[in-house]
């Protein structure tokens, strides 16, 4: 197994869209990307931080790919809006990917360049690329939030 770490507006309906992806084993939600020594929702909300609510995502690397994981990444948020996904903003809902090496770096990059140059968007993609820090997970109200609701199918901005 391998993981994979990315933001993408709320965490709820990134988490349920790749829970249904093929090779994808585990997910768990969380933060990172901030200053504050395990942040609770709360601080997080209060925007002083610094984090991105996150997904944390171990996959089967034989099913489907880094690259893959990305394309869905692609699909399931828009890209191109600057700390803000459908009606929330601030910048724990950036657009983040959060490498764990240089492998994972080089194929987010060419990613990111190959969706803008695609044309899929008219505006440029503003999704950050990160080095990994520590991951911290959401408190377990928010683990597979969405599911827990009986909600089976996730808005894609």
């Amino acid at each position: 197994m391998e993981t994979a770490i990315f933001a993408a507006g709320c965490f709820w309906g990134v988490e349920l869209n790749f829970s249904k992806v093929d090779g994808v084993k585990e997910t768990q939600v969380g933060y990172i990307g901030g200053d504050t020594e395990d942040p609770t929702y709360e601080e997080i909300c209060g925007k002083t931080t610094g984090h991105a609510e996150a997904i944390e995502i171990k996959y089967d690397p034989s099913v489907i790919g880094y690259e893959g994981l990305l394309e869905k990444l692609w699909e399931f948020h828009d890209p191109t809006t600057l700390n803000r996904q459908g009606p929330d903003q601030g910048t724990q809902y950036r657009s983040a990917i959060f490498y764990l090496d240089e492998v994972q770096k080089n194929i987010a990059e060419k990613s990111i360049a190959a969706l803008d140059a695609s044309g899929k968007f008219q505006n440029p993609v503003v999704t950050s690329l990160e080095v990994a820090d520590k991951f911290w997970r959401a408190e377990e109200y928010h683990q597979k939030y969405l599911e827990k609701k009986g909600i089976t199918i996730a808005c894609v901005s």
